[in-house]
This record gives C-alpha cells, sequence and structure tokens, in this order.
C-alpha cells in the first residue's frame, strides 16, 4: 500500500491545496497529536468518505499543555504513524513548532484563540489556559490547511464543543463531522495515553466506561441526580481509579444540569488511574427529572 506524503512546511500544504482547487477535489482534515491508534484509522475512514482527499496532522501542540503535564513524555511516532496511514490517507502533516507558530523565529504572530467561560470548566479546572491552547492550533492548522471538512472524536467532549463554537462564531467555511468514539472490546475508549498503564492499571481503567454504562441505565427511569451517584458509585469498585469529575451537561452549552432538567445531556468523566489522566463520554438521548 502506498504511504501518506509527509509535508512538513505551510508552503508545501499551501501548494497542495491550490492543485486541489484546481483539480476540483475536495479535502478532508484529521487534527491529530500523533501516536496514532484504531480511533484515529476511524476519523481517517470517515474522511475518505466524505472528501476526495485526506490530510492527517501531526503536531504535539506546546500551547495545550500545562506545567507538570506530559508534554516532554508524550509519543511521538512519526514513523510508525506513517506506516499506519498507508493506503488510508493521501497525505501528512507534520510540522516543527517553529512551522506552527513563526512568531517564535520573528515571523508574523498567530492570534491566539479564547475558550472563554466553558474553558474554565471540567477540563480546565486542572488543565488551565489547555483549551485556548487547542483552539489556537486548530485554528491555525484550520487556516494553513483550508479543508472542506474537519474530523474529530466524541471521546473529547469538551474539545468537540468549543471547536463548534469556534467554527459557528468565526462563520469558518468548513463542515465539522464528529465520530463517535472507538472502544476496546472490554468498553475502554481508545487513547495515545493508554499506553501509559501498567497491566493492573489497564485492568482497572475499565472503571470509566462502566461508570458511563451504569449512568445511562439509571437514566432510563432517573433524574440527573440518581444518573450522577450512579456512575460514582461505579467507581467504588475500583480503588486504583481516582475520580477527578463525573458530571452531566447540556449539549449545547456545555453547562452541569440541574437536578430537574429534562431532555438530552452529555457525560463526562476524568479520573486518573495511577498517574494516566484518562477521559470519557457518552450522550443520552433523554433524562427523566
Amino acid at each position: 500500500m502506498t504511504q501518506p506524503v509527509v509535508l512538513h512546511t505551510v508552503a508545501e500544504v499551501h501548494a497542495l491545496r491550490e492543485q486541489l482547487r484546481t483539480d476540483g477535489k475536495t479535502l478532508a482534515c484529521v487534527p491529530t497529536m500523533g501516536a496514532l491508534h484504531e480511533g484515529h484509522v476511524a476519523l481517517v475512514s470517515r474522511g475518505r468518505e466524505l472528501a476526495d482527499v485526506v490530510i492527517v496532522s501531526i503536531f504535539v501542540n506546546p500551547l495545550q499543555f500545562g506545567v507538570g503535564e506530559d508534554f516532554d513524555r508524550y509519543p511521538r511516532t512519526l514513523d510508525a504513524d506513517v506506516a499506519a496511514l498507508a493506503g488510508k490517507a493521501e497525505y501528512v502533516f507534520a510540522p516543527d513548532v517553529d512551522e506552527m507558530y513563526p512568531d517564535r523565529v520573528g515571523g508574523a504572530p498567530v492570534p491566539p484563540q479564547h475558550a472563554g467561560p466553558v474553558g474554565e470548566t471540567f477540563e480546565g479546572v486542572s488543565r488551565p489556559g489547555h483549551f485556548d491552547g487547542m483552539l489556537t492550533v486548530v485554528a491555525r492548522l484550520f487556516d494553513i490547511v483550508q479543508p472542506d471538512v474537519a474530523i474529530f472524536g466524541q471521546k473529547d467532549a469538551q474539545q468537540v464543543f468549543l471547536v463548534r463554537q469556534m467554527v459557528q462564531t468565526q462563520q469558518l467555511p468548513l463542515q465539522l463531522e464528529i465520530v463517535p468514539t472507538i472502544r476496546e472490546q472490554d468498553g475502554l475508549a481508545l487513547s495515545s495515553r493508554n499506553r501509559y498503564l501498567s497491566e493492573e492499571e489497564r485492568a482497572a481503567a475499565v472503571a470509566l466506561p462502566h461508570a458511563l454504562l451504569a449512568a445511562a441505565r439509571e437514566a432510563e427511569q432517573g433524574g440527573a441526580a440518581a444518573v450522577r451517584e450512579a456512575g460514582i458509585r461505579t467507581l467504588d469498585h475500583y480503588p486504583l481509579v481516582r475520580l477527578e469529575y463525573l458530571d452531566l451537561v447540556d449539549p449545547t452549552t456545555f453547562q452541569s444540569v440541574s437536578d430537574n432538567y429534562q431532555g438530552p445531556v452529555t457525560v463526562v468523566i476524568a479520573a486518573k488511574v495511577g498517574t494516566t489522566r484518562l477521559l470519557d463520554t457518552e450522550n443520552l438521548e433523554r433524562l427523566h427529572a
């Protein structure tokens, strides 16, 4: 199978985009930080269904890592990632930091993006500034690639909400496509950070999808308070798991719902398993107050 062509500079991507326009072809972009797994491959597959050509960006963005987070430890596996995309994506965009943020070397500054109040909740509490950095790199990537469609995974629900909000607010001319979470056979959501888990921690990590399943079952008859409690209670059986939050949010605002709320919700959960921080999420059609 043919491996994707690897582009390293903005100029190369711009040349590609102009050629595709000349040829009348559409372009799907799959933004990633590399260390690709089957969840990423599912995003690429969806991109192939929606556009003529797929480009996968691989860039570990320093702006979205805080002090003490795993920026230096985050896996960088470009050769393996490119090999994994053989026959699946036509191009990989793998810039260095100076290419993405040219102001570091005397170039034009990249406009910063701000997540606003939603960016200060949930993930934003323990990772201040994370979503500003995430939106800044996504906006920069959209400006460089100018995709017809961009593909994201539902697992990072808060990220998805904020990217969608940015696209709508700035009226960016692209389609945003969200792909359901891809899971292991035991339900654990695929994540590049799963590789940090020991064998014992990996066994305990199923607490997250089990908590979501318990919440979903309770939602068939219970209200918000009961659904939260059902999810949290599940984690009592997993001493290696330290819950950071489990909550229900209105998918239109990403605000926590009241106990008498009725309607669709997104359940969000974050927990540390050993030293590894994992996220998961589930959309529920309706709560009954």
